[in-house]
């Protein structure tokens, strides 16, 4: 093998070398941006978890219809710079269950809850609540922390008044 054969060799290594490198940025430069745009996306209104609510005459209304599906729905309200978060969820009792999104123990991790079918699980502690169970009874320790509401026959309704001390959970 002459030397101009070796120094094609060399330079078609150098080549694939350069591709390949090349190749790897940018799936990892891809891999990067898509990972900080989740981020940002869950950041973005309508985006998150939750849905801000706006109150009317005093109180939150929230179409029964809305949340008659057995699944845990997360909203909140805006009160001097800090967002109050709560859900509403139907057990499988046909009740309606409101609880601010902090329980009476953990609220200082900021994490919440998740449903995992009939149970609500505490995000921090991994304690479980039967969503059943929520509501007046079920207050002190981990629990979610237990939130008024009435229910006008369309909506589920919430008083200001009533979400407003659940501030200091946030």
């Amino acid at each position: 093998m002459g030397k101009s054969e070796r120094k094609d060799r060399i330079n078609k290594s150098v080549g694939k070398s350069k591709k390949s490198i090349i190749k790897w940025t940018a799936l990892t430069v891809t891999a990067l941006l898509l990972g900080v745009g989740a981020v940002f996306a869950f950041s973005i209104p309508g985006l998150s978890k939750s849905e801000k609510v706006k109150p009317a005459n005093g109180a939150v209304a929230i179409p029964l219809a809305k949340v008659a599906d057995g699944n845990a729905h997360f909203y909140r309200l805006g009160d001097g710079g800090k967002d109050i978060g709560f859900f509403v969820v139907k057990g499988s009792d046909g009740a309606l269950h409101t609880a601010f999104d902090a329980c009476d123990v953990c609220f200082r991790e900021k994490k919440g809850y998740v449903q995992q079918g009939d149970f609500m699980i505490c995000k921090n502690c991994n304690k479980k609540f039967a969503i059943n169970m929520i509501g007046r009874i079920a207050g002190g320790g981990c629990n979610p922390s237990h939130l008024n509401h009435s229910e006008d026959g369309k909506n589920v309704v919430i008083k200001v008044a009533d979400i407003k001390p659940g501030a200091l959970y946030f």
